[in-house]
């Protein structure tokens, strides 16, 4: 039992009591993270606050039945009250040269066109905002921009103090090239025109702070990714794939192309998994490679009418399971990004507990 000679119940058996509570992802204990804020201790009622790393944490059910519990023990104890806030760790690199504060930023990426990547990214985006994060989107793929067709967006806000501002729906602020040229305009570039073009797109557009910024690369293995890596190197990236061995082979070449870059996997989404195409071959990817299977995503056709008529599936259709399954790979997504962003703080300083 927790609590002292007089079993009256105080701050430090509450924190002693918590310090049994561990986090799921980061598999220390909540005391030691720092993540118990704002303590209070009023005759035999307990209330505190969880700082999670993520607003998006699929694990907060498991947190507060872990807490619930070893409160349980505590003598006597009355009313338990939990609250809840986010702070959402750092770990994107070059944010200082491009003046910008990125948190985080998630490359999403395939080894072929055509598996609905774009789609990933947006619906991914989306997920995340609605869960509180502050999200943005870059559609770095230069030569065929389509996120402003997929959010129902054809122009930019004006331009203020010589900066663009970031379009903003659903949550997500987010920019591309298709708002800056002809819709007709083919983008026959090389190169140094591709690396200058995301150069300007990072460090030229009022974006403000954001806990995620997702890249929406063009598919394959080219110039964007090198640019990406080079210029703000991605917290991790998500491989899209079909359900086909034909687009797992090319999903795999292009996760080896980040391997390569030093840009971790977050993950794998087989995209499009069904009666057409199958099921499976994101899946065997993911364990071939001892990466994390972040999920699979049904094909509907509502996908489809969303991404031409500017409503994601996850805003119009967010009871359907391909909804459904977009908001688990957020999640996910949310709670490998901690684990990653405070690995790669070589100096990780907890966050100071206050109250």
């Amino acid at each position: 039992m927790f609590g002292n000679k007089n079993n009256q119940i105080t701050p430090e058996a509450v924190q002693a009591a918590l310090s049994t509570v561990i986090e799921p992802e980061l598999h220390r204990d909540l005391v030691s993270l720092n993540m118990i804020r704002n303590l209070q201790v009023n005759g035999r009622d307990i209330s505190f606050t969880i700082m999670l790393t993520t607003p998006a944490c699929p694990l907060k059910g498991k947190m507060e039945a872990d807490s619930r519990a070893a409160l349980a023990k505590l003598p006597d104890v009355g009313k338990i009250t939990i609250n809840w806030d986010a702070n959402v760790p750092t770990s994107a690199r070059q944010n200082r040269e491009l003046g910008q504060n990125f948190r985080n930023v998630i490359a999403v990426s395939s080894g072929k066109g055509g598996v609905g990547k774009s789609t990933i990214a947006v619906n991914l985006a989306i997920a995340l905002a609605e869960e509180g994060a502050r999200v943005g989107l870059l559609d770095a793929d230069i030569l065929g921009p389509n996120v402003p067709m997929m959010m129902g967006v054809n122009q930019l806000p004006p331009v203020k103090d010589r900066q663009m501002i970031p379009a903003e729906k659903y949550g997500v602020r987010f920019i591309s090239m298709a708002f800056l040229v002809r819709p007709d305009q083919p983008l026959i570039w090389r190169g140094p025109m591709l690396h200058s073009a995301i150069s300007q797109l990072l460090a030229d557009v009022a974006w403000g702070e954001l806990d995620y910024l997702i890249v929406d690369l063009p598919p394959g293995t080219g110039d964007a990714q090198l640019t990406l890596a080079q210029v703000l190197p991605p917290t991790g990236v998500i491989i899209v794939t079909q359900p086909m061995q034909v687009a797992a082979a090319d999903a795999l070449r292009g996760m080896k192309m980040f391997e390569k870059l030093d840009v971790p996997t977050i993950g794998i989404v087989e995209n499009m998994s069904g009666e057409i195409f199958g099921t499976g071959a994101g899946e065997q990817l993911a364990a071939d490679y001892d990466v994390e299977f972040l999920g699979s995503v049904p094909m509907d056709a509502n996908i489809r009418i969303g991404g031409d008529t500017g409503q994601p599936v996850v805003v119009a259709y967010p009871d359907s399971a391909a909804a459904f399954a977009l908001r688990q790979i957020a999640r996910t997504v949310a709670a490998r990004i901690s684990v990653l962003s405070l690995a790669n703080q070589a100096n990780f300083i907890p966050i100071q507990m206050v109250g």
